[in-house]
């Protein structure tokens, strides 16, 4: 069941039971779960938030979840992002029995399918602490699986009596389990035990190990710890992008600054790979962490609004416009280089009030700055970002800029770009601003000594041709084409003519 949290109106799952529908040995497993869910905390657990117990009905408060198979059914991926989520789910699970085997001394006795929950961030929770028993209390047996549907997940070992557990280790139970799990996760609910024996569609680099898990001798089935540096052994099944990106994020908080550059400069490459609800709901929120309290600097800028593309505009405003705010008044240069590259991955979330306002003051100092890369980036930005500014920001305080840079600025690549922008943007410039500043400008780059500026002077002219009038034509504009036609740059030469 969903619902909703008081206060904060966060989502939560309800599981119920029916005391008085139920049998007594069904209430005994009831409420051995509840006392289990509230004892038992792990990451890869289901999360207990609150319960209640009456003589009528149990109810457990859980983080919101959906069961294992209704995501696999339900949830859009590619190909290769599905298995990718399946690897790390996998990984999850295996991480949960490893804590509850081996340092908990408990096996949770009914590891498949069912048994497993996925939360929003595609993060899968191990839960149904109905038959969990201890390994360390003598005399202690497995409960007795009430339910006839579970008889398929028994291990060989118990098929003569419950107790029958001689040669076995603490995990051999939950080992089978996990196989049974895998199975299931690959082909669908295990119609009967004999369907083990056959893989099917498990994965080739995954099938040694689910063949270790089934094993008919339990002394054979590895411990849960051992199995899991073996899966992430090169060229084994935890061995991909997916699986050591979110690993490295579980310890990013030790790993030195370095590292978390060379982590996030190769994060774009491959975070398209990655199921998107892990991407916004458990990257995402570690990337905007990782830049507002840690010192990932810049390097964290380009998967950070790449993953955010996944976000509505709603938490898009929440979560990202404050951050680019705080980012366009760094005064570090690597920084806001990177975030100007950035830019068309975000400018459309940004409002004109937000630009003009919060925006504009700080970019402009990009365009006195002494760093060439950033007076360029700045300039470059003006193509995405001119249509939003108001009437003073655009006609006024950018043109003082653009006929700087165009006359006076020592890089022929700036003043070159300088035009190509004012050409680009002459659409949004107010009609008087037009008519006295394009003429001027695209006249003065075609003397310029750098070919490109002359160059780009022509093509400004030819496509803003349309706001000249006949006389600005013949006068300035047919005159200064024409001493280009004996340029001695031939580039410049072919575009006039």
């Amino acid at each position: 069941m969903r619902e909703k949290k008081k206060g904060t109106n966060e989502l939560v799952s309800i599981f119920s039971f029916d005391v008085k529908a139920g049998t007594e040995g069904q209430t005994q497993l009831a409420k051995a779960a509840f006392k289990r869910i509230k004892t038992l905390r792990h990451p890869n657990f289901l999360t207990y938030i609150d319960g209640v117990e009456t003589d009528k009905v149990i109810h457990i408060v859980t983080e919101y979840v959906v069961p294992l198979l209704q995501y696999l059914q339900s949830t859009i991926h590619t190909q290769q992002q599905k298995e990718m989520g399946l690897s790390w789910g996998l990984h999850q699970i295996t991480k949960a029995l490893c804590f509850l085997n081996n340092d908990v001394a408990h096996t949770h006795n009914n590891v498949c399918l069912s048994s497993v929950f996925v939360d929003k961030a595609g993060e899968w929770k191990l839960g149904s602490f109905d038959y969990i028993y201890s390994t360390t209390e003598k005399g202690v047996l497995p409960p007795v699986k009430v339910l006839p549907v579970l008889e398929k997940y028994e291990p060989p070992e118990r098929a003569d009596h419950r107790g029958a557990m001689l040669g076995s280790h603490k995990w051999s139970v939950d080992m089978w389990g996990l196989g049974c799990l895998i199975w299931e996760v690959y082909n669908g609910m295990l119609p009967k035990k004999d369907a083990l024996k056959s893989p099917k569609k498990i994965p080739k680099l995954l099938v040694v190990h689910y063949c270790e898990l089934v094993s008919a001798n339990p002394k054979s089935r590895p411990n849960p710890a051992v199995l899991l540096e073996n899966m992430k052994l090169p060229g084994c099944f935890l061995d991909n992008s997916f699986v050591k990106a979110m690993l490295f994020l579980e310890e990013i908080q030790i790993k030195e600054a370095n590292e978390k550059s060379k982590f996030f400069g190769k994060l774009p490459d491959v975070v398209d790979t990655f199921p998107q609800d892990a991407g916004r709901y458990r990257i995402l929120p570690q990337l905007l962490n990782a830049y507002e309290f840690g010192n990932a600097g810049s390097a964290v800028l380009a998967p950070l609004f790449k993953l955010g593309r996944l976000l509505d505009d709603e938490d898009y405003q929440k979560k990202i416009v404050p951050c680019v705010l705080k980012l366009f008044s760094s005064t570090d240069r690597a920084t806001r280089v990177r975030l100007l590259q950035q830019l068309e991955h975000f400018v459309e979330h940004l409002q004109p009030s937000v630009v003009n306002d919060q925006i504009f003051p700080n970019l402009v100092n990009g365009f006195l700055d002494t760093n060439p890369a950033l007076r360029e980036q700045t300039v470059k930005s003006m193509l995405l970002l001119g249509r939003k500014l108001n009437y003073n920001n655009l006609n006024v305080e950018l043109m003082k800029h653009f006929a700087r840079l165009q006359a006076k600025d020592e890089q022929g690549g700036i003043r070159t770009n300088t035009t190509i922008c004012l050409g680009k943007i002459a659409c949004h410039l107010h009609p008087q601003t037009r008519q006295k500043v394009l003429v001027s400008a695209f006249t003065r780059a075609m003397k310029d000594p750098f070919a490109p500026a002359r160059t780009a002077g022509i093509l400004a002219m030819a496509v803003t041709q349309n706001y000249y009038t006949l006389r600005e034509c013949a006068f300035r504009v047919l005159p200064a084409l024409v001493a280009l036609t004996v340029d001695p740059d031939r580039g410049v030469r072919e575009q006039v003519t």
